[in-house]
Order: C-alpha cells, then sequence, then structure tokens
C-alpha cells in the first residue's frame, strides 16, 4: 500500500502495463465484473478505457453537468431534503447521494433514468441493495484464509455465495434490461458511452452487461463519497 503521489503515478499511469490485475485477482471477481474495466488487462483494457475517454472528456461532462445534473438538484434532490426538514423526517444522506450519483451515472453513460430519487421513495431500490451487497460480498472473497473455501461454498450454493448469486442475479436482470430497451433504438455512437460500445456490432449482451456494471460501479462508489466528505 502506498500514498505516495510519485508511487501512485508509476503504479497507475507511466507503468500502468507493468503491473496487470493477473490469474489471482480477475477469477475472484468475474461473477459479478466479467470482462469490465475494473477486471481486465492488456488490449481488452485498452479498449475500454479508449472508448470511455471520449465520453468523459472535461467538455462532455461540462455539459452534462450544466444540462442534467443542476435539473436533477433542482428537481428531485432538493425536494426530497425540503420535505425531510418540514416533516422533521430523518434522512440517511449516504444513501441518499448514493441514489443521486447512480442516477446521474445512469443518465450520463447509458442515457437511462432510473429515477432512484424520488420524493414518493420509489424507485430502483432493489437494484441498489443488491449491487451493495454484490459489491461488499465479491471484496470478501480476498479476504478468506483458505481461498478454496470460495469455490466450496459456490458449489454447495450456501452462506454469502448463494446471497452473492441472488443479488448478481437481480444486477445482470437490470443492466440487461438497460442494453434490451436501448436495441430497440437507433443507436448514435456519439450520444452515450453505452451507445458507443453497441455501435459494434461484435460486442455481445454479456459484454455490454459487463460494461454497464463496471460504469455504474465507477460512479456509485466515486462520486457519492466525494460529496459526503465535502
Amino acid at each position: 500500500m502506498t500514498a505516495n503521489p510519485s508511487d501512485l503515478e508509476h503504479v497507475l499511469k507511466t507503468n500502468f502495463g507493468n503491473y496487470p490485475k493477473g490469474n489471482h485477482f480477475t477469477p475472484i471477481l468475474k461473477d459479478f465484473l466479467g470482462h469490465g474495466i475494473f477486471n481486465s488487462d492488456g488490449e481488452l483494457w485498452k479498449l475500454q478505457r479508449k472508448t470511455a475517454s471520449h465520453e468523459f472528456n472535461t467538455k462532455s461532462l461540462r455539459n452534462f453537468v450544466m444540462e442534467n445534473v443542476t435539473i436533477e438538484i433542482n428537481t428531485r434532490l432538493l425536494p426530497i431534503l425540503t420535505q425531510a426538514s418540514k416533516t422533521q423526517q430523518v434522512l440517511d444522506l449516504q444513501d441518499i447521494l448514493e441514489c443521486f450519483a447512480f442516477d446521474n451515472i445512469c443518465k450520463l453513460a447509458f442515457n437511462v433514468d432510473p429515477s432512484c430519487v424520488s420524493v414518493d421513495g420509489t424507485g430502483a431500490f432493489e437494484f441498489m441493495r443488491a449491487f451493495e451487497e454484490a459489491t461488499k460480498i465479491s471484496s470478501y472473497r480476498f479476504m478468506y484464509a483458505f481461498p478454496f473455501m470460495v469455490k466450496v461454498k459456490k458449489f454447495l450454493n450456501i452462506g454469502s455465495e448463494r446471497r452473492l448469486k441472488e443479488s448478481i442475479k437481480i444486477v445482470h436482470e437490470f443492466a440487461d434490461n438497460i442494453i434490451r430497451s436501448r436495441m430497440g433504438q437507433k443507436v448514435d455512437k456519439e450520444k452515450d458511452l453505452l451507445s458507443r460500445f453497441m455501435s459494434n456490432e461484435e460486442n455481445s449482451l454479456e459484454f455490454l452487461r459487463d460494461i454497464v456494471i463496471s460504469f455504474i460501479l465507477a460512479g456509485r462508489d466515486t462520486r457519492d463519497g466525494t460529496r459526503i466528505r465535502s
């Protein structure tokens, strides 16, 4: 572990190719992340990184903030906080901001509005809880003193591996629904991140699902944490 900026630049930028995730890392997260950007190396990683960089450039992010995030704040986030203030309702701010980040990353990357942030309490909460559970259990796989126990529990479909399987099923269904909803539309590869990947007909449904899950993870686990700390 390191917090030295020079070391981080060396590992994550200058010599990134010398630090692959490798055969120990990728199988552990494969059930959840598949071959997404956080669980791939080499040319597959480069392809996803290059494609994403076109969408997440400074200009596109600035335009998105001006056009969408401002609306999201004024029409959804602030009304929830205002209502809670009037009724003296206790809110879990982390949950609210996770939903806020989730809605925005879905709009930015996939041009889909899950409406997780809503005054009436409806939205994609089942997916959010399943996503959180899948993330947590997948991470715990690295902590086993005897890694073979993961395979045993998975084979027997018991304990945390059973819960992981159930959570991943919900996550996959949500991601598949996003993709299918877009397949019936005219694909404009310049419109959003998912469209860029869908414009390549060689990309399978499974690979597109991995893309969706990985970028939801990217948006969810960075943006809400930053807001809470600020």
